[in-house]
């Protein structure tokens, strides 16, 4: 596959982490991959754990000029100092979040399986559209994005897609030629030594 048309890795932190330990996981994969964005995606709701999640997470990414974005909380964007939200409700607040944050943050939205929702967020302004899982899995219903979804939206859609959930190196050389982004996380952070899961996971794309 020939560089240009690679597509780019989107880094997904794990949904709860040790600050003492994890910041220097993520710098090292940082520093063995080529990654063009950390999303920050914890599960809990204290401002406070959030906050100091994102200050570690977005020194270590800054530092190496990789983009940091954080999900679905809008108005830790600017306090925090972050490049952006992932949105996970689809299409439902992207014009809320491009109005909030202008033109130069980072606005992604997640739309699940629904070819439909994603059109309507890049309608609204989204910068990129995330679809998942890709992967079988028994979480949520279990259902799957189906491949030709990514095919027809690589053909006739020209906002950047991203293809998540359950990877496998098989499904990353099969989707490969038609996403421009794979969201990685639980698949390396669940394993020893991340960086060689996350090489091994990409090695299809050559």
């Amino acid at each position: 596959m020939a560089a240009e048309d690679r597509p780019q890795i989107t880094l997904i932190t794990p949904p709860a982490f040790e600050l003492e330990v994890f910041p220097n996981r993520l710098a090292a994969v940082l520093d063995a991959v080529d990654i063009a964005c950390v999303r920050l995606s914890l599960a809990t709701r204290d401002e406070d754990t959030l906050s100091r999640a994102a200050d570690a997470c977005r020194e270590v990414a800054h530092a190496r000029d990789v983009a940091i974005v954080i999900d679905t909380h809008i108005l830790m964007v600017e306090r925090l100092g972050l490049d952006g939200v992932h949105l996970l409700d689809g299409a439902r607040t992207v014009r809320k979040a491009r109005k909030d944050l202008g033109a130069d943050a980072i606005v992604g939205a997640f739309c699940g399986t629904s070819r439909h929702e994603g059109m309507s967020a890049g309608e609204a302004g989204a910068d990129y559209v995330a679809f998942g899982p890709i992967g079988a899995t028994t979480l949520g219903d279990g259902s799957q994005v189906e491949f030709d979804v990514f095919e027809w939206w690589s053909q006739v859609i020209e906002v950047p897609v991203i293809a998540e959930g359950a990877l496998t190196a098989e499904l990353v050389a099969k989707f490969g030629p038609v996403t421009d982004f794979f969201g990685v996380g639980e698949e390396i952070w669940s394993t020893d030594d991340a960086v060689a899961a996350l090489k091994a996971l990409i090695a299809p794309l050559g």
